[in-house]
């Protein structure tokens, strides 16, 4: 992937870290299987991804740039948090058992609606490690053009998902509470991590 334009690298490696099961997609699917506020709930999420992807790719991302030592650094590491990333993907496609719940109702009003998302999204330690810390950190050796359209590329990836679970959720909650759904899924995401981990290693350019 190392010689994939930074726009799609940026939506590919989006869309490989945020269709992993977690409470941010079981919220706004949920919404979308009851249709009530679920483009409300789908917004909020997506917000709040731009926020912190921005925080990542312009904030983390731009300070280890300016450091050719710390962009190594970044590189590094953000590839071994990918390659665990994909490695883990790749466990549960081989194990099984993982499924997406989405029993229940959903917030009752808007405020309950935009305050729930508020704390799946900026209280989750998995959120924010994905879009501050891993985002940030495979952007590090993008030029600015190249990082614009790398976070250009991650936040469509956000928006793009949540708002499909939202307006589909009637139709894809079934396939999404089949385990053999995400195993598939799962083995999809895994390989593409790993692929992203492989581009960064191989764009690396020692200091």
């Amino acid at each position: 992937m190392g010689g994939m334009p930074p726009f799609l690298r940026g939506l590919g490696l989006g869309l490989s870290l945020i269709v992993a099961i977690g409470p941010q997609n079981a919220f706004v699917l949920r919404h979308g299987l009851t249709r009530r506020f679920a483009l409300l709930a789908a917004l909020a999420c997506a917000l709040c991804d731009t926020l912190l992807i921005t925080l990542g790719v312009l904030g983390v991302g731009g300070l280890l740039a300016g450091h050719a030592a710390l962009v190594l650094a970044g590189t590094v590491v953000g590839a071994a948090f990918l390659t665990w990333y994909g490695l883990r993907a790749l466990r549960g496609a081989w194990v099984g058992g993982a499924a997406l719940h989405v029993g229940g109702a959903g917030a009752g009003t808007p405020g309950a609606v935009v305050g729930t998302a508020l704390g799946f999204s900026l209280l989750n330690p998995h959120a924010l490690l994905d879009t501050v810390v891993l985002i940030g950190g495979a952007s590090a050796g993008l030029s600015g053009s190249g990082r614009t359209a790398f976070l250009l590329g991650t936040v469509l990836a956000s928006w793009a998902w949540f708002f499909t679970l939202a307006l589909a959720g009637r139709a894809l909650a079934p396939v999404m509470a089949r385990p053999g759904a995400w195993r598939v899924l799962d083995a999809l995401i895994g390989l593409t991590l790993l692929g992203t981990a492989v581009g960064l290693l191989l764009g690396l350019r020692l200091p």
